[in-house]
């Protein structure tokens, strides 16, 4: 991968509008909880296109859920009315299979805008409870739009209709998986998460351009507590840079370290494993790519 190739021009000048195509939490660390303030904290504008409403995530032993399907013609005929224009389409979890072709008229509407897509699906080998494998199905079908691809490995099996692997993937391996996402059309892929149980997480760039051999390797020292949420907040924080004018392996490098700093303020905070990532006390790390 030709790691000085970016694939957003930024006018230090101007403030790119990126919409935010996800989920919003009223109690919990992600989604659109993630998505405003981080991309904000890149000096962008946020449009949120809120695809379901959950009075807390899903890890949580009980919460209500929304599903928006319904109002999401109209929101965006509503968009087009008053002259909404887009740099950036960013999609993540969304309330029904029906929403892709909601993403679809958008990039239609917008096509020149950057398609960045994160296709939260599951986590762990299984997929999240309010999914089914018909929205997982349609989830697919992003990717040959994608112009940055960003599963997990769970996400990565169902995108290729392959077994889980688990987390700890060697080289050879990792070659093979990111050439699978790339096959489904993607332009750019990270593949988030790789643990070989050294004390290090590891997450890879490729490209299509420059082939799945040439990915770009990003480690990064691994802390002994997981929490939820750090998907949400390292795509976030991914596309943020990206669209600072980063190259693709800058940002994942800067998202994951944004990640790793937010993960050691929220061990202080209060239910921290199950509320989710806290990463206010660390926003000013994005703030600084924008200058």
């Amino acid at each position: 991968m030709q790691e000085n190739t970016t694939l957003y021009q930024r006018d230090p000048n101007y403030i790119p509008r990126v919409a935010a195509v996800h989920d919003m939490c009223g109690y919990g660390k992600c989604s659109l909880s993630a998505a405003i303030p981080i991309l904000s904290a890149c000096g962008c504008d946020v449009c949120p296109v809120p695809t379901a409403l959950f009075s807390a995530h899903t890890k949580f032993p009980e919460y209500t859920f929304h599903d928006t399907t319904n109002m999401l013609s109209g929101y965006l005929d509503a968009w087009q009315s008053i002259g909404v224009d887009l740099d950036g389409i960013y999609s993540g979890f969304l309330g029904s299979a029906e929403q892709v072709d909601t993403i679809k008229r958008m990039y239609r509407e917008y096509p020149k805008a950057l398609r960045l897509v994160d296709p939260v699906m599951g986590d762990g080998g299984e997929m999240y409870p309010t999914y089914s494998q018909e929205m997982c199905d349609a989830v697919k079908t992003l990717a040959k739009d994608a112009d940055i691809l960003m599963p997990n490995l769970t996400e990565a099996a169902i995108l290729t209709e392959r077994d889980y692997p688990g987390q700890n993937l060697s080289d050879d391996e990792v070659t093979e998986w990111i050439e699978a996402l790339l096959d489904l059309g993607a332009k750019n892929v990270v593949l988030k998460g790789i643990d070989r149980n050294d004390e290090k997480l590891r997450n890879y760039v490729g490209s299509a351009a420059a082939g799945a051999s040439a990915r770009v390797e990003l480690a990064h020292s691994k802390l002994p507590y997981m929490i939820h949420g750090t998907g949400d907040a390292f795509a976030s924080a991914l596309c943020g840079a990206v669209m600072t004018g980063k190259t693709l392996a800058e940002s994942a490098q800067v998202a994951g370290e944004f990640v790793r700093h937010s993960m050691e303020s929220t061990c202080n905070q209060p239910d921290f494993k199950r509320r989710g990532v806290s990463f206010e006390l660390n926003l000013d790390e994005l703030t600084g790519l924008v200058g």
